[in-house]
């Protein structure tokens, strides 16, 4: 775990396709934090680390696309 105080797995979501989304909080060494996304698809990994600010501006937009597509 180079460089991370701690990696917490808070939810795991079946996508789509046979892929798993994992919402993990990981804590880097000097108190910051990330929420990171991890896509697993069969033996592939995709890490996404997203700040606050970053992850404000997706949840509007997911929250745009939701609404137009109820």
């Amino acid at each position: 775990m180079s460089g991370h105080e701690s990696i917490t797995d808070l939810e795991v979501i079946n996508a789509p396709w046979n892929k798993t989304v994992t919402l993990q909080e990981v804590a880097y060494e000097g108190g910051v934090k990330m929420l990171r996304l991890r896509i697993k698809e069969g033996m592939r990994f995709t890490d996404l680390e997203l700040d606050p600010a970053t992850l404000e501006g997706l949840t509007g937009s997911f929250r745009k696309w939701l609404d137009s597509n109820e």
